[in-house]
């Protein structure tokens, strides 16, 4: 185990407010978990891409940073992959386009670590992580010991699971495993996707996803940002329906359970916001759902651009932006 103390958190949080962390503790292996002293209920982190610190932190923050690999057959056409949190989530989806194992390949240069890909159920261009994990293992603080968790227990759900709720604060996970195919799949039913042939190879998709993402989001190391900064709202069909007939150009997908799936990013460029700065921090220029820290941002400026987007949609739409991306005051809490 490494630790540090009185740090500054600019290295681990893309957004890079200036703040200091009292301590972080770097595991690179289940073994050293089991020592650990959880008196005070840690924050856990990955490679800092989902995460903004809002004041000085005191809470001690966890990182689990193993970062191997197994690859095991499962039948003829499907192999499991078991890997450890600390993995890149990028490399790891580079490395099965090398293999040509598909099911991830719609997440491409998606920032962060595989332990963090469960917490929000990642997603993009049709595919979340859910649709190819089989389990999480999940080390408990008070337990100490890890429990392997089925997919179906995860409660996977739109940027959410079972992490988020009950299992939030209790433990951190230590690595996930995949169930990927060895027979082409493509899914190519999303805008920039859908002019593919039915028949692309996984690396045609896996550079088309690149080129889309690289064309409208910023890189993280060149503009601090934490991708998408709410999520896209579902509403009910019958409000919907309503906004419909009042703003004719509203989109929405229409999900499973019948309910509506809204761009944010539309919902916040109709109202102005896109290009829109307070102060060092603003909405993207090319994409309004990213929120990104020109350089001397403050929370301040973070917190008047967030209220002002969230109130001025829901005045005209009547629906309430939530954020992606965690905001934690000093205590590790989430502000909002």
């Amino acid at each position: 185990m490494r630790t540090l103390t009185n740090i500054s958190a600019v290295p681990y949080s893309t957004f890079r407010f200036n703040a200091t962390l009292s301590s972080l503790h770097e595991f690179s292996s289940v073994a050293e978990l089991y020592s650990f002293d959880t008196a005070t209920a840690p924050v856990v982190l990955g490679e800092g891409s989902n995460t903004i610190f809002m004041q000085d932190l005191t809470a001690p923050i966890c990182r689990f940073v193993a970062d191997s690999k197994i690859v095991t057959q499962l039948d003829p056409q499907h192999v499991l992959i078991h890997v450890e949190a600390g993995h890149n989530w990028h490399q790891l989806v580079s490395w099965t386009v090398e293999q040509q194992f598909w099911g991830i390949e719609n997440l491409a240069l998606i920032p962060g670590s595989v332990g963090a890909a469960p917490v929000q159920n990642i997603g993009a261009y049709g595919v979340e992580l859910a649709d190819s994990c089989l389990y999480v293992d999940f080390y408990h603080w008070q337990q100490r010991k890890v429990q392997r968790i089925a997919a179906g227990r995860c409660q996977f759900g739109y940027r959410d699971s079972v992490f988020k709720h009950a299992l939030a604060g209790k433990g951190i996970i230590v690595a996930v495993g995949l169930c990927l195919s060895k027979s082409a799949s493509p899914v190519l039913g999303y805008k920039g996707l859908d002019h593919l042939p039915a028949d692309a190879a996984i690396a045609t998709v896996f550079e088309q996803v690149i080129a889309v993402r690289s064309s409208k989001l910023p890189d993280p190391a060149v503009l601090a940002n934490c991708g998408s900064f709410f999520k896209n709202p579902v509403i009910a069909m019958q409000q919907y329906t309503a906004l419909k007939a009042k703003h004719a150009a509203i989109p929405g997908f229409i999900q499973a359970d019948n309910t509506v799936k809204v761009p944010a990013a539309w919902l916040i460029e109709q109202q102005g916001f896109k290009g829109k700065n307070y102060g060092d921090v603003g909405c993207y220029k090319l994409q309004p759902l990213v929120v990104v820290n020109h350089g001397a941002g403050t929370p301040a400026q973070l917190e008047q651009l967030v209220t002002a987007v969230q109130q001025q949609v829901f005045a005209v739409y009547g629906i309430q932006l939530e954020a992606e991306v965690r905001m934690l005051n000093g205590a590790g809490q989430a502000v909002r």
